[in-house]
């Protein structure tokens, strides 16, 4: 598939996936939920791949938001087009369908955030596993201030990430903040000069391609967002016991063990695309949407 509003750069192991609409703000639109998510696709599918970056063209924005301009600017539901008549069961959130699909990513994401992030410019990095921002990045859910609510998912995303009571209020004021207090809130992990934001978000890409199995940290991705955390730890013993048990006997552990005797990196040849525990994934389906 070719992209027109995104591009994506594979290369030594890291996706590079950058929002491409820099004379709109890098806003978002239908088209680039589907070449996101068809980007997903591929990077899942390509066991090559160790790590996924998120970012925008230009130094201004990450991403302004939804597209509100008339030619670009209609809702996106799952059947791709403009719905409305919002009793119509295809009604969806394009928004929740793009963070819905990051969720389910089998790679680690990170959003290196170059600018501007406002609405679903920063609902869509909530799913994302390590966020770092430029000293220019300001971030706002703005939602109340245009008289709807938050979307893509975030109402479940930002509290895990941040707390229930900062997430509440950056919702209800829905002011825009710099990237210091997305720091100090917990939003994300370090704040950099921009000149310095890829190379970083690429440093920490590069930590996980060099160093980890993929199978190891598909799973571990996957146990630390399904995993409630207010479920008993009971809940997470069962999954620990079976991935431990699973791994352990694969060519992975053997290669970890090998390579740390003889003092050496590792060489892990265990691939997403076949060698995941044979009880992956264990919730099954996911809830259906009604």
């Amino acid at each position: 598939m070719g992209y027109s509003q995104i591009s994506l750069d594979i290369s030594e192991g890291i996706a590079t996936l950058t929002l491409n609409r820099p004379e709109k703000l890098n806003a978002f639109t239908g088209t680039m939920m589907a070449e996101i998510n068809d980007a997903m696709d591929r990077t899942d599918a390509d066991d090559s791949v160790r790590a996924v970056i998120f970012t925008g063209a230009g130094d201004r924005a990450y991403c302004a938001g939804a597209d509100l301009t008339p030619e670009d600017g209609r809702a996106v539901f799952a059947s791709g087009e403009a719905v409305e008549d919002l009793s119509d069961p295809r009604v969806r959130d394009g928004g929740g369908l793009l963070t819905l699909r990051l969720y389910q990513s089998k790679k680690p994401l990170i959003g290196a955030c170059n600018g501007v992030a406002v609405g679903v410019g920063i609902t869509m990095q909530l799913p994302m596993d390590i966020r770092l921002a430029s000293e220019n990045a300001r971030y706002g859910f703005v939602f109340a201030r245009r008289g709807i609510v938050p979307e893509a998912c975030s109402s479940w995303f930002l509290p895990r990430l941040v707390g229930t009571s900062q997430a509440l209020e950056w919702c209800m004021t829905g002011r825009i903040f710099d990237a210091q207090e997305a720091l100090r809130g917990g939003l994300v992990r370090s704040v950099h000069p921009q000149g310095e934001l890829l190379d970083a978000a690429r440093g920490l890409a590069r930590e996980i391609a060099d160093n980890t199995s993929a199978v190891s940290v598909a799973m571990t991705r996957a146990m630390l967002w399904r995993i409630p955390p207010g479920a008993h730890p009971m809940e997470a013993h069962k999954v620990d016991s079976r991935a431990i048990y699973r791994l352990s006997k694969g060519v992975d552990a053997k290669e970890g063990v090998q390579s740390f005797l003889e003092k050496r990196p590792p060489a892990f040849p265990g691939r997403v695309s076949a060698d995941m525990p044979d009880f992956y994934p264990w919730w099954g389906e996911e809830p259906p949407y009604e």
